[in-house]
């Protein structure tokens, strides 16, 4: 009779504890993508550092009689967060050990293949049940150095929209500083 539970057993791949695995890319999985999380305190002290300035600039505009103004996005939409490619990557490390570590953002597409020998710097992620994310790929292969990029709440809210928050926090601090003074 042929056991059933050690016939379907397959091992899962494990979750590397090292800072730095070196090893054969198997397998670069599917990828999908995920949300960054928006603090909400965050967003609403940028979004109101940001009011001031453009409450300034609505007043101008009335008394000058201009129109104009960027599109404006919702708090909704800036409260969701960019989203960013996370793909599930399968290496065969030093000790013949299958590890899944996760890549986040983009690399050109020819940067890796199945086979590459390559030394991985690793960061553990917030939840412990997801695997490291890689911070820094070396392709011992090619020699290459890989740095994947993703979106950040600061690349999100966007330079405009940061540059009138500083501004509009500036003035505030302005205003408070010359009435604590008088």
């Amino acid at each position: 009779m042929v056991n059933m539970d050690t016939d379907l057993h397959t091992r899962r791949p494990a979750h590397p504890t090292e800072r730095v695995v070196t090893g054969r890319l198997v397998r670069l999985m599917e990828g999908y993508a995920r949300e960054v999380r928006v603090g909400q305190p965050v967003l609403v002290a940028v979004l109101t550092a940001a009011g001031v300035v453009g409450l300034l600039l609505r007043v101008l505009r009335a008394l000058l009689s201009s129109g104009g103004g960027g599109a404006k996005r919702s708090f909704k939409d800036l409260k969701k967060g960019p989203e960013f490619l996370v793909t599930p990557v399968r290496v065969r490390d030093a000790a013949d050990r299958l590890v899944e570590v996760e890549l986040h953002g983009h690399l050109p597409q020819s940067a890796l293949h199945p086979g590459d020998h390559v030394q991985l710097t690793l960061r553990a992620q917030r939840d412990a049940d997801l695997p490291p994310r890689i911070e820094r790929i070396v392709n011992l292969t090619t020699g290459q150095l890989l740095t994947p990029r993703t979106a950040t709440l600061w690349s999100h809210l966007g330079p405009a929209l940061l540059i009138q928050a500083l501004v509009g926090a500036l003035l505030v601090l302005t205003v408070a500083a010359c009435s604590a003074l008088t």
